[in-house]
């Protein structure tokens, strides 16, 4: 009965170390649980990870031995491709050299003898040399042609200068213009002078009687004065009548008037304006100083709003449209008194609580 009793102390106790065991167990068997999961999983990725790399160097293998295969056979239709090329190439050169040796003797036998061929050219050679030596001594002869014109010419004008410089030829009383008495021997010009004869100059050309055809207009300007008579021998050098014909029928050059537009000036002006108007930020200028807006009317401005928006600009007031219903009432008026100031004209606005008008 004492061990009994003992026992029946001990049951608490046992209970509590069963339920502590349980409790102990438990965690384990989940912690064991866990590390069963986990060392199960890592062996089942080797053994997949072993399996996948096993099948990764058998399709290697495979697609190794199959592209090995089919470059090789590529290759060796790329080595019978360029052979047949090469045999047709060298084929082609055989036959085109067939040909040129063919071709050959056919036209040197049937077509033109080599021989004629050669003697022809020969002759062609010997004629070519001939001709050409005949036009070098034509060249020549016209180049020394137009050297002798060229000299004649000079000479022709030295003289007509000479001709016309015939008065300045030195005397023995006082020496000419090119017979210097500083010099050693007298100016090419000089001799020229010396051995030319003066230029003869023409009298002007005698009226010929002819019967009289113009009317007489003595009676109807008996006013009229009479020219002063042409001298018969003009003094003087003169310049060469070729000269004088070519002054007197010589184009016309267009004058200032003519070679420019007449409104060339407004033009100017717009372009200019123009030009001004790129850099320009506004189209007026501002003058402050200037009478431009002394004439213009003053317009009020509109200080009053609606309950939907703004008065637009322009529109009249109501007291200004319909005074007859303000008769009697008390409106608020802003006073605006206009202010000179530099020939300028300012608005100031003063409103003032005591403004109050009877209508």
């Amino acid at each position: 009965m004492a061990r009994l009793e003992k026992l029946y102390k001990q049951v608490d106790n046992i209970k509590e170390q069963y339920f502590i065991r349980n409790r102990i167990a438990q965690e384990n068997r989940e912690k064991e649980n866990e590390a069963a999961v986990r060392i199960q999983s890592w062996f089942r990725g080797c053994q997949v990870r072993e399996f996948l790399s096993h099948l990764h160097k058998n399709a290697t293998l495979i697609q190794k031995i199959w592209r090995g295969f089919t470059a090789r056979a590529l290759f060796r239709q790329r080595v019978k491709t360029a052979y047949f090329i090469m045999k047709m190439n060298f084929y082609n050169k055989m036959a085109v050299k067939i040909q040129q040796r063919w071709r050959g003797y056919y036209v040197r036998k049937y077509v033109h003898n080599y021989y004629a061929r050669k003697r022809y050219l020969e002759g062609l050679t010997r004629k070519n040399e001939h001709i050409r030596r005949d036009l070098e001594e034509f060249a020549e002869l016209q180049r020394r042609e137009r050297e002798r014109i060229t000299l004649e010419k000079e000479e022709k004008e030295k003289s007509i200068q000479a001709q016309r410089l015939h008065f300045l030829l030195s005397t023995k009383q006082c020496p000419g213009v090119f017979n210097s008495p500083f010099r050693a021997e007298p100016d090419e010009m000089e001799l020229r002078l010396k051995k030319v004869k003066p230029l003869l100059v023409r009298s002007a050309p005698k009226e010929r009687k002819t019967p009289n055809i113009t009317p007489d207009l003595s009676n109807l300007m008996p006013n009229r004065e009479r020219l002063p008579p042409i001298h018969k021998k003009p003094q003087g050098p003169f310049r060469p009548a070729l000269e004088v014909q070519q002054q007197r029928h010589r184009p016309l050059e267009p004058s200032l008037r003519v070679a420019t537009s007449i409104t060339a000036l407004e033009e100017a002006r717009e372009e200019l304006k123009r030009q001004e108007w790129r850099t320009c930020v506004i189209d007026q200028t501002f003058l402050p100083f200037s009478n431009t807006s002394q004439n213009k009317r003053y317009e009020s401005m509109m200080r009053t709003s609606t309950p939907f928006e703004e008065v637009a600009y322009g529109t009249k007031h109501f007291r200004e449209e319909h005074k007859e219903y303000l008769k009697g009432k008390k409106v608020h008026v802003s006073l605006a008194c206009t202010c000179r100031t530099a020939k300028t004209h300012s608005v100031c606005w003063h409103d003032s609580g005591s403004g109050i008008w009877d209508l």
